[in-house]
C-alpha cells in the first residue's frame, strides 16, 4: 500500500462517520416531516398541488447554492446548514411517493373496510399505509442515495463530510483522495439502499424476519458508521482546543497544517476545518466559530471592505488591520512574508507569437480570447477594477475549479488564466505572467487573522508570531508546488516549509 493511499484511509473513519451523521440526521428530519405532510395532502386535498410543487422547487435549486444560502440565513457553519439542506432535499421522494402509494391502494378495500365500520383513521393506518408501504419505502430509498451523494457537498459550508477528500483532493491533484472520497461515498450509498430495498421486499412480502434482519443491518452500518464520532467526543483531552480555517487552494491547507503543527507543539488541540468558501471562513472567523485562518489584503480590502481605490502596500495592510479590528474585534497578527496575488497568466508561446508582455497588451487581443478563473473572480471587485482599468471585453469567460484552469490552458480550451502569483504550477506549465502597469489588482499579502478568542490568549500569539515576515515568496511558490506538482503531502510540505522558514514544523 502506498503512503499517500495509507494516508487518506487514515482519515476515513471520521469523515465516514460526519459523513454518515449527516446523512442519517437529514434522513430521519426528512421523513419524521414528510411522512405526516403527505398524510395531510392525502385528507386535504386543497393541499396536494401546493405542497408538492413546493417540493419540486426545492429540487430544483443547485445543491451547493442551496446548502450556501443556509449560511447567511442561519448565521452558522457546519452540521447545522447542512442538515437543514440535506432535509429540504430528502423530503420530495418521501412525499410524492406517499401520496401515490395512499392514492393508489385498491379502491374497493377502502369500500370494504367502511363496509366494516371503519373510521377514516382507521382505514388509513390499517389499510392503506400498510398497502402503500412499499412504495414508501422506494421513496426512502431515493431519498437516501440523494443525500448520501448531496452530502459530500457539505464541505464547503464548514461540515466535514466525505467531501473532504474530493474537494482537497481536487485542489491539490491528490486524485488518490478523490478515488477514496467516491468510492466510500458509492458504497455507502450502495449498503444502504441495499438494506432499504430487503426492506421493500419484507414490506411486500409481509416478512416480519426479513424486516427484521434488514433492520439489524441498518441498526449496524449506522452503529458502526458513528462509532469514530461518538469516541472522540467522549474522549478526554484536556487541551484547550483551536479551530484553523482554510479556503479551498493548496497553498491554504499547507499553512493551516503548518499553524496546526506550531499550536500542537504549544499544547493545542488543534482542527483543521478545511475546503471553506471565501466568506465563509470570514463569517465563521467573525462568529468565533474558527479561532485563525489566513486570508489575503487585497481580498479584505476588496470583498469585505468593498474598497476600490489603489493604495500601496503597507497603506493597505494598516487600513485592513485598524477596520477588522474596530468593525469586528479580529486581529490581523502580520505578513507572512509573501504576497499571493491574482496575475493573468497565458502560455508563453502565445505571449511572445502575440507579443504581449502586460495586460495593456490585450487591448487588442482581447475580444479573440477566452479567460478562466476560479469560481469567484469573475464575481469579484478585482474583475470589475481590471474592467475599469484596462477596457478589455474577452470573448468568453469560464469559471472553473482553479486546479482545472491549467490543464485548460495547456490544452488550448482557454487562452488566459486568473492564476495565483504564488502557484507553482505557473511555471511548471510554462506560462508568463503578464505586467499589471495601471495596478488593477491590489496587494495581496499574505497575513494571519486570529478571532477574538485566539487574539486575547498569549499562547497562541506566542506560537504563531515566529512565522510573521518567515515564509517569502520562492518558499511559499516551492512548497505549492511540492505539493500540486510532485505530489508530495501536505503535511510533508508543511513541515518542510516550517524548517526553511526557521521556525520548525
Amino acid at each position: 500500500m502506498s503512503d499517500v493511499l495509507r494516508e487518506q484511509l487514515a482519515l476515513l473513519p471520521e469523515y465516514l462517520s460526519r459523513h454518515l451523521l449527516l446523512t442519517v440526521t437529514a434522513l430521519a428530519v426528512g421523513i419524521g416531516i414528510s411522512f405526516p405532510l403527505a398524510i395531510a395532502v392525502t385528507r386535504v386535498r386543497l393541499l396536494k398541488g401546493p405542497v408538492l410543487a413546493l417540493a419540486s422547487t426545492i429540487q430544483t435549486i443547485p445543491s451547493l447554492a442551496l446548502l450556501a444560502l443556509m449560511v447567511p440565513l442561519l448565521r452558522e457553519i457546519g452540521f447545522l446548514p447542512a442538515v437543514i439542506a440535506l432535509t429540504l432535499y430528502s423530503m420530495l421522494p418521501v412525499i410524492r411517493n406517499t401520496v401515490t402509494g395512499i392514492e393508489e391502494v385498491d379502491p374497493n378495500l377502502i369500500e370494504a373496510g367502511r363496509g366494516l365500520g371503519m373510521t377514516p383513521r382507521q382505514l388509513l393506518f390499517t389499510v392503506q399505509v400498510p398497502l402503500a408501504m412499499p412504495v414508501i419505502i422506494a421513496g426512502i430509498r431515493t431519498a437516501t442515495v440523494w443525500v448520501v451523494g448531496i452530502a459530500t457537498l457539505s464541505t464547503p459550508v464548514g461540515a466535514t463530510s466525505l467531501g473532504n477528500y474530493i474537494f482537497s483532493g481536487l485542489q491539490t491533484q491528490n486524485y488518490t483522495a478523490v478515488v477514496v472520497g467516491c468510492v466510500a461515498a458509492a458504497a455507502l450509498a450502495l449498503v444502504l439502499d441495499l438494506l432499504i430495498r430487503i426492506m421493500e421486499i419484507a414490506s411486500a412480502r409481509r416478512s416480519r424476519t426479513m424486516a427484521a434482519v434488514a433492520a439489524l443491518g441498518v441498526l449496524l452500518v449506522i452503529g458502526g458508521g458513528l462509532a469514530p464520532v461518538l469516541i472522540s467526543r467522549s474522549s478526554i483531552d484536556n487541551r484547550p482546543g483551536v479551530v484553523i480555517g482554510t479556503k479551498t487552494f493548496t497553498e491554504q491547507y499547507i499553512l493551516a497544517s503548518l499553524i496546526a503543527g506550531r499550536l500542537e507543539s504549544a499544547g493545542y488541540r488543534a482542527r483543521i476545518l478545511d475546503s471553506l468558501g471565501s466568506t465563509v471562513v470570514f463569517d465563521a472567523l467573525i462568529a468565533g466559530k474558527v479561532d485563525i485562518y489566513i486570508d489575503y489584503t487585497g481580498t479584505l480590502w476588496a470583498n469585505h471592505m468593498g474598497r476600490n481605490d489603489r493604495a500601496t502596500a503597507d497603506d493597505v495592510l494598516r487600513e485592513v488591520t485598524e477596520w477588522l479590528r474596530i468593525e469586528h474585534g479580529i486581529e490581523c497578527l502580520g505578513r507572512l512574508g509573501f504576497e499571493n496575488t491574482y496575475a493573468l497568466a497565458m502560455p508563453r508561446a502565445d505571449a511572445e507569437r502575440l507579443g504581449i508582455t502586460s495586460i495593456d497588451d490585450l487591448f487588442r487581443h482581447a475580444p479573440t480570447m477566452k479567460i478562466g478563473g476560479d469560481y469567484e473572480f469573475f464575481g469579484r471587485p478585482e474583475w470589475e477594477s481590471l474592467h475599469a482599468a484596462y477596457e478589455l471585453e474577452f470573448a468568453q469567460t469560464a469559471s472553473m475549479d482553479s486546479s482545472l484552469m491549467y490543464t485548460a490552458v495547456a490544452s488550448d480550451e482557454i487562452d488566459i488564466i486568473a492564476a495565483f502569483s504564488t502557484d507553482g504550477r505557473i511555471a511548471a506549465s510554462d506560462l508568463v505572467v503578464l505586467e499589471d502597469p495601471r495596478s488593477a489588482f491590489p496587494p495581496y499579502d499574505a497575513v494571519i487573522l486570529l478571532g477574538a478568542h485566539a487574539a486575547n490568549d498569549p499562547a497562541i500569539r506566542s506560537a504563531l508570531l515566529p512565522l510573521i515576515g518567515s515564509i517569502n515568496d520562492d518558499r511559499m511558490r516551492t512548497a505549492n508546488m511540492r505539493v500540486d506538482i510532485e505530489g508530495e503531502s501536505v503535511n510533508a510540505a508543511a513541515h518542510r516549509l516550517g524548517l526553511s522558514a526557521g521556525g520548525g514544523a
